[in-house]
C-alpha cells in the first residue's frame, strides 16, 4: 500500500516538473516518515496522491501554503579543515545531523525536534574517486554525507554503541553563528595576502622603473590593497548570513 501510493506519487511530481533528485529526496521522506510514525494507509496519511504532489509542486502561476515543518530544525554552517572535524561531533553530539555539503561548502543539517539523536562524524581524504571507501567504512555503519573539493564526511548514529542515551534530552537552541574560522586558518590567510603583496612588489621593481622608485612605489600599493582586498572580502563573506 505504501510503495503503490509512493511510486504513483513519485509519477506525478515528475509529470509536475519536479527534478529527479528532488523527487527521490522528497519520496524518501515520505517513506521515513511512514515508517516511523507507523502509519499504515499512505493516503490516509497525505490525502489523494494527486492532490499531494499539486501541494507539493503547484502548477505554473500557482503558489503553494507554506507550512513551516515545527517539528524539524534547519541549520546551514561552515568551518575550515582544522577544526571541521570536531565541530562536527560537537555539534552531533547536540542531535545535528548532517544531509550533504552545498554548492558554497557549507554542512546542511537539521535535527528532530521530538527526539534528538546524537551522532558522529569523521573525514577522508579523497584522491581517486570514494566507492572503495564507502565499500570499507560501511560495514562499521558509516554513511556518506557530503563531498567538498578532496574531502568526503561521514556519519553515523551513535544509537548502535550508546543505546537509549543516544537520545539527546535537553538540547541546546540552535546556534547564531553560521561561520566557524579557526586562527590558523586565519593566519594561513594572511601569508597568502602577504605572498600576493610581496610578488605585485616584486614584478613592480623588476619593470625597469625601480631606478625612479615608481616601480617600487606601485608595487607596494598594489600590495597593500591586495591584502586589503583579501581581508574585506573575507570579512564580508563571514559576515553574510546563508
Amino acid at each position: 500500500m505504501r510503495d503503490g501510493y509512493l511510486i504513483d506519487l513519485a509519477e506525478r511530481l515528475r509529470a509536475r516538473g519536479l527534478p529527479a533528485d528532488r523527487v527521490e529526496t522528497t519520496v524518501t521522506d515520505l517513506a521515513a516518515h511512514l515508517e516511523e510514525s507507523g502509519a499504515e494507509d499512505a493516503e490516509a496519511e497525505f490525502g489523494p496522491a494527486d492532490e499531494f504532489a499539486a501541494q507539493l509542486v503547484p502548477a505554473a502561476g500557482e503558489r503553494a501554503p507554506r507550512t513551516p515543518d515545527k517539528t524539524v530544525e534547519t541549520w546551514r554552517w561552515t568551518a575550515d579543515t582544522y577544526v571541521d572535524e570536531e565541530l562536527l561531533n560537537r555539534f552531533g553530539d547536540e542531535g545535528w545531523e548532517v544531509e550533504r555539503v552545498d554548492a558554497l561548502g557549507r554542512f546542511v543539517s537539521h535535527r528532530d525536534v521530538a527526539q534528538p539523536q546524537r551522532w558522529e562524524y569523521r573525514r577522508e581524504l579523497i584522491t581517486r574517486g570514494r566507492e572503495n571507501l564507502d565499500e570499507r567504512l560501511a560495514p562499521d555503519g558509516w554513511e556518506a554525507c557530503g563531498t567538498w573539493i578532496v574531502y568526503a564526511w561521514f556519519k553515523r548514529p551513535r544509537a548502535a554503541s550508546l543505546g537509549p542515551a543516544a537520545r539527546v534530552e535537553s538540547p541546546p537552541p540552535v546556534p547564531e553563528r553560521s561561520r566557524f574560522f579557526s586562527r590558523k586558518f586565519h593566519v594561513l590567510l594572511g601569508v597568502l595576502a602577504l605572498a600576493v603583496a610581496a610578488a605585485g612588489v616584486s614584478v613592480a621593481v623588476d619593470d625597469g622603473e625601480a631606478s625612479s622608485g615608481l616601480g617600487f612605489v606601485v608595487g607596494l600599493v598594489a600590495g597593500v590593497v591586495a591584502v586589503a582586498g583579501v581581508m574585506g572580502a573575507l570579512h564580508m563573506w563571514r559576515g553574510r548570513r546563508p
